[in-house]
């Protein structure tokens, strides 16, 4: 197990002008000490031959080809809305301007 002394986690707070009771930086010596512990677990299993990755399962594009398909006809959807104008839906007008 690593260790980070309580003088260490002092110092450092003290660099970063960060007021720690004596409570708090005890506590922080022993939670730092947990992190370098994990931290030095995975560099051991971190080997050359496996190759640095940010996620643990590769991630693959799902977009498709794009495909030309026909679209509908502007004059079917159109004559379904309940009123158009110049091959546009015609709405009402919402805010009173003059067009």
């Amino acid at each position: 197990m690593s260790s980070i002394s309580t003088d260490e986690v002092a110092r450092v707070a003290a660099l970063a002008r960060i007021a720690l009771t004596e409570e708090e930086i005890e506590r922080f010596s022993h939670e730092l000490a947990v992190v370098a512990d994990a931290v030095a677990a995975v560099s051991e299993v971190a080997t050359p031959d496996i190759p640095a990755t940010s996620h643990p399962i590769p991630l693959t594009n799902v977009m498709r080809e794009d495909e030309v398909v026909p679209c509908l006809d502007p004059a079917e959807f159109l004559a379904q809305a309940p009123a158009s104008e110049d091959g546009k839906f015609l709405v009402p007008q919402i805010l009173g301007e003059e067009a």
